[in-house]
């Protein structure tokens, strides 16, 4: 194997796909990343058996076919390090790895390439194209929601559901809510199809996604999905389990309606949260007459109290929610102006755009 490549064309998709990498491993060849020169292309590919990432790069010059294996972190760090005014020459000897670039030489260890382990091959029963931007959005609009380490494993994931030609991005922690949908070109599916992708490879996809209009392949099988966007190929095994009925959890016909400035919240949120308890991140909100009021305490007795004109003319109420939530919903929503949809101090409160209904997002109460 040789070929000869440019820093500029390696580092970033090299620094992508090495996010696939594992950084506690029992098996030693998963610390590596597997690269495969064949006609002039050069393909990096990275596992935790969970997950799989790889991207082609296009290779200068006279290269021969190969494959490999060789540390992720030490071949990027390389790489890194190097200046790009030289291009990077790699050949396999002898079972190690020899790089060289002007004046500067390594010599790195590799594992076979057979020992490589693949995710198991799987049926793709649902294919469609979607804008990658929008699918970015539709992801960053409710990923913060999903659990972290949680017991009930298939709340460590998010939600992507699809009816027909309607998308669906949902994550629940059990405390809070977050739910966006968009409407796709063409019809998909005429059964509802759910499936709930793991904590890790949504962050991964995340990185892989760009903000432009360019299409990306979404598939889905029964275990797995898998996104083509550009040069890359991201699959992840999917979470086995069933996501809570979240319909149940959205509140209807909320009687108390709250109208607000969304930057003029947020900082009245930020201000009172510096005060409020650093455990439970608990706030108390009185409501009265066009006037909100933010209560907030800690147990060494510190006070806040922030008062904020809002657009309100229901009766009083007084209700509790963990700060952290709302600035994280309110964080979510692209728009001027945001809408709280409240019941009585024991019901949950529906936080939305004043001007649209794509994004909710559902936060529990608090006791204070």
């Amino acid at each position: 194997m040789k070929f000869t490549v440019s820093q500029e064309n390696l580092l970033s998709p090299l620094q992508l796909v090495s996010g696939a990498v594992e950084k506690k491993q029992s098996l030693p060849v998963l610390s590596n990343i597997l690269l495969q020169v064949n006609n002039g292309q050069l393909k990096i590919t990275a596992t935790d058996l969970e997950l799989e990432m790889s991207v082609t790069v296009s290779l200068d010059g006279v290269s021969e076919n190969g494959e490999t294996t060789v540390p992720a972190r030490k071949f990027f760090d390389i790489c890194r390090s190097l200046s790009d005014t030289h291009p990077i020459d790699v050949t396999l000897e002898d079972n190690r790895l020899k790089m060289k670039s002007g004046r500067n030489k390594f010599s790195l260890s590799t594992i076979s390439a057979n020992e490589f382990p693949n995710l198991e091959e799987s049926e793709f029963n649902y294919q469609f194209d979607i804008n990658a931007g929008l699918l970015k959005e539709l992801i960053e609009k409710t990923q913060f929601a999903m659990a972290h380490q949680d017991v009930r494993y298939y709340l460590n994931g998010l939600l992507i559901e699809i009816n027909g030609d309607n998308f669906l991005t949902v994550a629940t922690d059990g405390h809070r809510l977050a739910l966006s949908k968009a409407e796709l070109n063409n019809k998909v599916s005429e059964q509802l199809v759910q499936s709930i992708i793991p904590r890790k490879g949504v962050l991964e996809i995340l990185k892989l996604l760009s903000s432009s209009n360019d299409e990306c392949r979404l598939e889905i099988g029964s275990n797995h999905v898998r996104l083509t966007s550009g040069d890359y190929l991201f699959t992840s095994k999917l979470i086995d389990g069933r996501f809570p009925d979240y319909d149940k959890v959205i509140p209807k016909n909320s009687e108390r309606l709250l109208l607000a400035d969304k930057e003029t919240l947020k900082d009245a949120f930020a201000r009172a949260s510096i005060l409020c308890n650093e455990k439970f991140k608990g706030v108390r909100l009185n409501l009265n007459n066009d006037q909100l009021v933010i209560h907030a305490n800690n147990p060494e007795q510190e006070e806040a109290e922030i008062e904020v004109d809002v657009s309100y003319s229901a009766g009083d109420l007084e209700i509790g929610f963990n700060v952290g939530y709302l600035m994280d919903s309110l964080n979510a929503i692209r728009t001027e102006k945001v809408k709280f949809n409240l019941g009585d101090s024991n019901s949950s409160v529906l936080i939305e755009s004043a001007d649209n209904h794509d994004s909710l997002y559902v936060v529990m109460p608090m006791r204070l």
